[in-house]
């Protein structure tokens, strides 16, 4: 295509949306469109319009750009009104229009290297949140970060993180959900909804493809358009339309070719045409390298002034004067960040300062560890531990202090700050900003209040010898292994860092009645597995973490938290068994980039099959699948029952065969198509049983994972499809069948 070419196509793409928006009342939503109710003409189309027209021309860049609030940066100024954060967006008092007031992120309001000089509630990671396989939890979750958020004066949250796990060895999987397309849409739908229930925006991110922090500002992830829309654009697409957030956020890395931030095809023709999304594209914070991104479909510069130039303030002013197609965009920039202001009551019920109950809000955080820690290992029964033990020693971990937190930019501190802070080195006034740190209950105290008869001793882990003999003279060894993620670097490998895979065959070989408890950001390797009584996956714990640790191990909370993730038996099982362009750093990438060169990843390798999809496409074991996860109790399922339609579904009947309580979570697979084999997650339902009890689960079967994306559209052609129910994805039971007619929509 010639550069003419591209720019007319942009030039009609521009006016026509423009033009679609100012007749909003009267257009009417595309009934193949999958966010149909998304775009159907609201009184916030109406108002964001007339507002509109009342901008001056001085005031038709005012929400297109903000700053980072960090007085931090030299040269920039603070307003007073701004709340020290990761953004504001002045507002138009003039018209009425309320500033954006932003901060991070998914797992509670962020702690900003203390600026602000005060606390949050931490919620468990994100991949805690994916265990629970719970939306309605994750939607109290949301709300409850939302109301911390209002009452220190946000109104925008920047959560709603689920961009799939391509590879565990990505920095920030502890803030994403998973790696199934559905399990992540629905969880990270509620997450949103959850948040703006409290007239707080939420974004969903980071649009799209994001997945590796080595190199995030220039790799260059290529994948075909189907195999995109099957999977990460799908999650995408479900989140969107069950939480319908007011902005989306784009991505650091490059999609075939063009940055994410200025990609046409995400943006406009994706996200905006095929899609039909009313709200409006921010873009991740140093993202923006041209005034061009605007006509790419970027609304807002977000944290304008690291990045070169703030594109989006005189030089979009300077565009727009001169070129109708700059024009028409910054009408419809400006009608799509007010139509968000609107829809979520942003400018009617401003946030107000106020004192937080960090008691209740902590049961919150509380009742999502409770769902979301896995039991991966229990071969002889040893959990749950009997409250009379005689003698407990708990190892390593810092499990005297707390538990471990993610960091970066979603890094959540209590009030009063960590309970340890280790530094990671760096330099400068935000080096303490990627402080590994620890936070919320400590398990030890909480061992000690759970089992008051028991001896509980603690031993620091750095010798292995030490915490042998330790383990030997104790009933009970529980040994608390970490390993730290954050935003910004990849961990790499899967090993568990510091020699704690040694220090866990040591006491292991010491004392069979060995529990490995795991605080981590994603999947690790567990060589010692087998010489091992127990493992509990506990991720990273949140506010309450280690009472709820406690409460597992002792058996007053039975562990009904459900992979969301595979966990590979090695690293050559990954469809890149090297990670891309490891061990390069800041300096060789601007080297290179300033040279031409590209940093290409080829996600065509696997493409829409992620995850357990990829391992049962290569047919390969891996160390804990999908869906994988012990109770403390037995379940049996009785027969599958699938009824056809419009609206698939399934019903199943689950029987507590055994003394306790537990959860349940029905897995529905897709297992073959007219096409042939396959292995999709097609639906799921989680459900409490009472011992002896039977309860139907119901569940709802997404239509998008029985059909194939071709152009944009879906295509499920008329035919036989086969559905198993999985305890994960690779145990699964009988299959059954169902005849559906054919569809096509997009």
């Amino acid at each position: 295509m010639t550069r003419k070419a591209y720019r007319s196509g942009l030039l009609a793409g521009a006016l026509a949306v423009s033009a679609a928006a100012a007749t909003a009342q009267e257009a009417q939503p595309r009934a193949s469109s999958s966010l149909a109710q998304a775009t159907i003409p609201t009184a916030a189309d109406s108002r964001a319009a007339e507002t509109e027209r009342q901008m001056r021309v001085e005031e038709r860049t005012v929400l297109t750009h903000g700053l980072w609030a960090i007085p931090l940066i030299p040269k920039v100024q603070i307003p007073s009104q701004a709340v020290l954060g990761a953004g504001y967006i002045a507002g138009i008092p003039r018209l009425g229009v309320p500033a954006l007031l932003e901060t991070d992120a998914s797992l509670g309001v962020s702690y900003i290297a203390n600026l602000r000089n005060d606390g949050a509630t931490a919620l468990p990671s994100a991949t805690a949140m994916g265990a629970t396989w719970n939306a309605d939890l994750i939607r109290r979750g949301g709300a409850m970060i939302a109301g911390e958020a209002r009452a220190k004066g946000f109104n925008v949250l920047l959560g709603g993180g689920i961009n799939l796990m391509r590879d565990p060895r990505n920095g920030r999987t502890f803030e994403y959900f998973g790696e199934d397309p559905l399990h992540s849409g629905l969880l990270g739908g509620a997450a949103i909804a959850g948040v703006q229930s409290q007239h707080v925006m939420s974004t969903v991110k980071h649009f799209a493809l994001n997945a590796q922090e080595t190199g995030r500002h220039l790799v260059d992830g290529r994948i075909a358009d189907d195999a995109l829309r099957m999977s990460d654009l799908l999650a995408f697409e479900l989140a969107i339309e069950r939480g319908q957030p007011g902005a989306v956020m784009c991505a650091y890395n490059r999609v075939n070719g063009a940055p994410a931030c200025g990609s046409d095809y995400l943006l406009n023709r994706v996200l905006k045409q095929d899609w039909g999304y009313p709200g409006f594209v921010m873009s991740d914070w140093g993202s923006v390298d041209a005034v061009d991104f605007a006509l790419a479909g970027l609304d807002q510069q977000s944290g304008a002034q690291i990045d070169k130039q703030v594109f989006f303030g005189k030089p979009l002013a300077a565009a727009a004067a001169r070129d109708p197609a700059y024009a028409a965009r910054v009408a419809d920039m400006n009608r799509r960040i007010l139509r968000s202001i609107y829809a979520l009551g942003l400018d009617a019920n401003p946030p107000v300062k106020q004192p937080i109950d960090f008691a209740a809000n902590g049961e919150v955080a509380r009742a999502v560890e409770d769902a979301g820690i896995v039991l991966l290992h229990n071969p002889k029964a040893l959990l749950p531990l009997s409250k009379d033990v005689r003698s407990i020693v708990v190892v390593g971990g810092y499990a005297d202090a707390g538990v471990l937190s993610g960091g970066g930019s979603t890094q959540v501190q209590p009030e009063g700050g960590p309970a340890v802070s280790l530094p990671m080195g760096g330099e400068g006034l935000l080096a303490k900003y990627n402080n590994q740190t620890y936070h919320g209950t400590a398990p030890l105290a909480a061992i000690r209040a759970i089992a008051p008869r028991a001896k509980v001793t603690f031993v620091d882990g750095r010798y292995p010898a030490e915490a042998a003999a330790a383990a030997k003279a104790a009933d009970v060894a529980i040994v608390f292994a970490t390993q730290w993620m954050a935003e910004g670097a990849d961990v790499p490998d899967l090993s568990l860092p510091n020699g704690q895979d040694a220090l866990i065959a040591t006491v292991a070989g010491a004392n069979p009645k060995t529990v490995v408890v795991l605080e981590t950001g994603g999947p690790v390797l567990m060589p010692w597995r087998d010489r091992t009584g127990a493992v509990l996956e506990a991720w990273y714990g949140g506010a309450r973490g280690g009472d709820a640790i406690a409460a597992t191990l002792f058996g007053d909370v039975n562990p009904s938290g459900r992979l969301p993730i595979t966990f590979p038996a090695s690293v050559d099982q990954l469809p890149r068994p090297a990670l891309p362009y490891a061990g390069m750093v800041d300096r060789d990438f601007a080297a290179g980039f300033a040279a031409g060169t590209r940093y290409p990843i080829d996600y065509d390798i696997e493409g829409a099959d992620v995850g357990y999809r990829w391992f049962a496409r290569k047919k390969l074991t891996p160390l804990f699948p999908f869906g994988f996860g012990l109770s403390y109790t037995s379940f049996d399922h009785g027969p599958m029952t699938l009824m056809g339609g419009e609206r698939p579904r399934a019903t199943v009947s689950i029987r507590n065969t055994g003394a306790r309580a537990g959860s349940e979570v029905a897995q529905l697979y897709l297992v073959s198509t007219p096409a042939g084999p396959t292995r999709r997650l097609a639906g799921f339902a989680k459900v409490a049983v009472q011992p002896g009890a039977t309860e139907t689960a119901t569940i709802p079967i997404e239509p998008r994972l029985l059909a194939q994306s071709s152009g944009g559209r879906w295509t499920m052609p008329a035919g036989r499809y086969g559905f198993a129910l999985g305890r994960s994805a690779t145990d699964l039971g009988p299959v059954v069948t169902v005849d559906l007619p054919a569809r096509q929509w997009r």
